[in-house]
């Protein structure tokens, strides 16, 4: 590759840097859609599990105490453990950092949606964030669509361009960026049409919030030459 096709490419890039971000020409206002949270009932399990199985091994070695028997032996050990050892001893500390760091992530768990391989999707109705009701049953009915599906919808659309000979997207929350490898005509002129292609494909996708476009080409090694 000599000098022009380096400068041609990084021309190419930096051209389209100012308008990565901007979603002018949609002609569709912003829309405000709260994304879909996750039930993690996995992690709700393993926690209830846990306490339930703790709560009753605790509750029959009470009751055996009051019962006139013996404590079990390692509630005998876990008593003479704390009582004999300081606070600032390691394991006490290294217990401690355990079961804060899995209460914080408890309550990560519980303050944040999750699924963030999945976008909303607009409301055919008007109303931004109304949903959309079935008229038998009444219930709200939200659409969306996975991250990968989308990425692979809108690379084939960038394979129809004229001169792409592979292309990659790689669909994010709040930007999507393609790159391709274009083995013949302008890359400015691929460029274009990839900007024009993916912008009418993610308006067809009907996302509530449309990411951000970044689009960068360049020369196919058997190009190069």
């Amino acid at each position: 590759m000599n000098t022009d096709q380096k400068m041609r490419q990084s021309t190419s890039a930096s051209a389209y840097g100012g308008r990565a971000g901007t979603d002018a020409g949609d002609g569709d206002p912003p829309v405000r859609a709260k994304r879909f949270w996750s039930a993690r009932r996995v992690p709700a399990g393993i926690v209830a599990l846990v306490v339930f199985a703790v709560s009753g091994l605790l509750l029959y070695d009470v009751a055996a105490v009051r019962s006139g028997r013996s404590a079990m032996r390692w509630r005998e050990w876990l008593a003479d453990q704390l009582a004999a050892r300081p606070l600032d001893d390691p394991w006490i500390m290294s217990g401690a950092a355990l079961l804060a760091a899995l209460g914080v992530w408890m309550v990560a768990l519980a303050l944040t949606p999750g699924l963030r391989g999945l976008l909303p999707m607009r409301s055919p109705g008007a109303g931004a964030e109304k949903d959309v009701e079935d008229a038998e049953s009444g219930v709200a009915v939200r659409a969306g669509i996975d991250r990968t599906s989308a990425g692979l919808v809108l690379r084939d659309r960038a394979m129809e361009v004229p001169g792409v000979r592979s292309a990659r997207v790689d669909v994010g929350r709040r930007r999507i960026r393609a790159r391709a490898l274009a083995h013949f005509r302008d890359l400015d002129e691929v460029r274009a049409d990839l900007d024009t292609v993916l912008h009418e494909g993610i308006h067809q996708l009907g996302l509530a919030r449309r990411p951000a476009l970044s689009v960068r080409v360049r020369r196919s090694a058997k190009s190069k030459g």
